[in-house]
């Protein structure tokens, strides 16, 4: 019995619609490596690795999976899984070395291999302009918090539009802004390592404005894929019943949720609670005109989801032993945990049933401005030992994709409890273990193991059941 017959995967495969995506997605700083090859200037990222403290076993991002060096030999791991879709994001350092300017040529022609490759392999790209890889030149005069940065990233989207929208099936702005203000803007725990807390939010207000930029210097460009932008999103929760944690989970909603999404689809920020508008004053005031250019119409909305939140009054720091970040004790509430619910090797609570929630919430908020929806991320880490001899079952990594994507179509099935929402596709996050960011080679999310001494690639068992689901997908579908 082969694995794509068993009964576990033909039934999931049944429930997938044959116009269903199913893909896989990473980004470049990640996995790329060859930091200072082929033209490529320094990112912020690049210069807070190197930060001592900064990155978990002062592990380093020079090399990562070098991909940038072994790009076929990816794309053909790619090919062998056979999904529908890769989503990859272009550097834009390697693109721009100054964030503005000139082109890089030999950067350019990277991401035409790339693309030409993956199109050569039936797999439609997904390009990702910004997955956090600032060029530092714009780092050093204020990144995010600067008006400026998402002026130059409206004219880097516009080259690459001119140079790979023939061939692009589908792209995204940003990824994950709130990650960047929260992590990299606030609590300094992610590049650029700045501690602003509340003073962190204009950097919220100029990736939108980028965002919006994007959007039309892609149109401008005449790119023939769909744009859209990705979010990480979360239903939020509160602790108790009691009037205080119900106040502060609406302000957690707000600020993980809402204020990113609602300039999007709704052309308009939400309205802020009195007792929060001192710490939220930063912001300023918010022009009509940037409302517009951040309203842009969109082809699809990207959900990034991996874990609800339930939070409660009062100082105090996480139970995910990954978020534990003295930071957080100065905020006016703190995340309190599902500590009835198994985890991942981040302590991220594993909660499929919430995916559902989250998808029915972004239905109810947004109505018909809600466009088809993407699941842009979805994935687990768990321990894995540095090498492997042969196949790894991972199987709690099996476990968590078949139920989070279950949910996610079971919800949206008539019937369901998101009803109605266009959902499009799911990308499993992610193909190969990569540099997790902060947590360096501490976290393994990949279908692919990889040992990154030899830079061997061994797929797990996920990879292979992965690749069944499709398998036995295309065959229902014949």
């Amino acid at each position: 019995m082969t694995l794509e017959s068993t009964q576990s995967v033909t039934e999931l495969a049944g429930r997938v619609p044959p116009s269903f995506t199913l893909g896989v997605a990473a980004a470049a700083f990640q996995i790329e490596g060859a930091v200072t090859a082929g033209g490529r200037g320094p990112s912020g990222w690049d210069a807070f690795a190197e930060k001592p403290g900064a990155i978990v076993g002062g592990h380093s991002p020079a090399v990562a999976c070098d991909h940038y060096n072994r790009l076929p030999e990816d794309v053909a791991l790619l090919k062998e899984l056979g999904v529908d879709s890769y989503r990859f994001s272009l550097s834009w350092p390697r693109i721009q070395p100054d964030g503005q300017g000139s082109l890089n040529s030999e950067g350019l022609d990277f991401y035409d291999r790339l693309i030409d490759q993956l199109l050569e392999a039936g797999i439609s790209p997904m390009a990702t302009l910004y997955h956090w890889d600032t060029p530092l030149p714009l780092e050093h005069r204020g990144g995010w918090l600067h008006r400026d940065t998402a002026e130059r990233f409206g004219e880097y989207a516009r080259a690459a539009g001119d140079r790979f929208g023939d061939r692009v099936a589908q792209w995204v702005t940003l990824n994950e802004p709130v990650s960047v203000t929260l992590n990299g803007y606030a609590l300094g725990v992610h590049a650029p390592g700045r501690k602003l807390m509340f003073d962190a939010l204009p950097s919220i207000h100029h990736q939108l404005l980028a965002h919006g930029l994007g959007v039309q210097a892609l149109r401008a460009a005449g790119v023939a894929g769909g744009i859209g932008v990705t979010n990480l999103h979360a239903p939020v929760r509160p602790a108790t019943r009691k009037p205080g944690d119900r106040l502060v989970a609406h302000l957690y909603d707000l600020l993980m949720n809402r204020i990113y999404a609602d300039p999007v689809l709704l052309g308009r920020y939400p309205s802020l609670p009195l007792y929060a508008r001192p710490w939220l004053r930063s912001m300023g005031r918010i022009s009509d005109a940037d409302l517009r250019t951040i309203h842009q119409p969109l082809d699809f909305y990207g959900l990034n989801y991996y874990f609800p939140v339930k939070v409660a009054l009062g100082p105090g720091i996480t139970p995910i032993p990954a978020d534990t970040h003295q930071e957080l004790a100065r905020l006016p509430f703190h995340e309190v945990g599902y500590p009835e619910l198994d985890s991942t090797g981040f302590g991220w609570p594993v909660a499929p049933e919430y995916l559902g929630t989250l998808l029915a919430e972004m239905r109810d908020r947004y109505g018909d401005a809600l466009p088809p929806v993407y699941i842009t991320e979805g994935g687990a880490s768990f321990p894995e030992p540095d090498r492997v001899s042969g196949t790894l079952e991972d199987e709690d990594r099996v476990g968590y994709l078949a139920s989070h994507l279950r949910a996610a179509l079971d919800s949206t099935a008539p019937g369901g409890a998101a009803e109605g929402v266009d959902l499009r596709g799911y990308y499993v996050w992610t193909l190969m273990d990569n540099f997790e960011w902060a947590a360096g080679y501490s976290q393994r999310f990949g279908l692919v193991h990889v040992d990154f001494e030899t830079l061997e690639r061994t797929p797990k068992r996920s990879f292979y059941w992965y690749q069944a689901l499709s398998r036995a997908r295309s065959a229902a579908a014949e």
